[in-house]
């Protein structure tokens, strides 16, 4: 019983790191002391590590906030009690983390700094390269960054001429470039030619993600046309699958 105490520790710890991260990152650009989300006074030292009321006015901890907090140690446990083949527990658990900022700052900021991608690169060209070889993982790499190069460029072609057809200009864009940076992270990650499986089962994620939003906007008549959607979480769900589901399932 004891043991299972320990991932769920880390776990918790990780939900506050990832708490913490995306609040005074895509805010400040850099680690900073948080504070509150509506009369902008620091926070205490305890919200690190817990989701605590605002001792100024009384907010409470956001949603995700609390998601994190809740999410993050069972996703632990669950890598405790199994662990991707490739990397091992604590393996696991660093891109749990990681992909699980990743995800919180493009679902409520539709971005993905280059600093993260940048810490991201770092560390998928250590694990790629003592997992599949420097050889595969730079390869994996530069083929997950130029596919997802050329639907960048593409989008914003599409996007263009779109706007010249309807004669009005189209400020979403399907692709941003922290996407192409996820894809060459993830490329690192799962070495050649894995990055090819990663991406495409990203792409058809994103593809059915995008069709169930679609059905649900256009059922609640809620729908805006060209409304961008956050693409790394699709991405992210894809390698989850292939790290952590499927040497399980098959």
């Amino acid at each position: 019983m004891l043991t299972l105490l320990w991932p769920i520790f880390l776990g918790w710890l990780a939900g506050g790191l990832i708490n913490y991260l995306s609040d005074v990152l895509p805010r400040t650009r850099k680690f900073s002391r948080p504070r509150c989300r509506k009369c902008s006074r620091f926070r205490r030292t305890i919200s690190l590590i817990a989701p605590v009321t605002c001792r100024d006015c009384g907010a409470r901890a956001s949603n995700r906030t609390w998601a994190v907090f809740l999410i993050m140690p069972v996703l632990f446990l669950l890598t405790w009690y199994f662990p991707p083949p490739t990397m091992g527990f604590y393996g696991g658990i660093t891109w749990l983390a990681y992909f699980g900022l990743v995800a919180v700052i493009d679902l409520e900021h539709r971005l993905i700094l280059h600093p993260i991608s940048l810490a991201g690169g770092l560390m998928a060209l250590i694990f790629g390269g003592f997992y599949h070889g420097l050889l595969d993982t730079v390869l994996g790499g530069a083929a997950g960054f130029g596919g997802m190069l050329m639907l960048y460029y593409f989008g914003g072609l599409f996007t263009r001429q779109l706007s010249r057809l309807r004669g009005e200009e189209i400020d979403e864009v399907a692709l941003g470039f922290g996407d192409v940076n996820l894809a060459g992270i993830i490329g690192l990650l799962l070495g050649w030619p894995g990055v090819a499986a990663g991406l495409i089962l990203g792409i058809l994620i994103g593809g059915l993600g995008s069709g169930l939003y679609l059905i649900v906007k256009a059922a609640t008549r809620s729908y805006r046309a060209f409304q961008a959607l956050p693409y790394g979480p699709f991405l992210i769900l894809g390698v989850v699958y292939l790290f952590y589901l499927a040497p399980y399932l098959t």
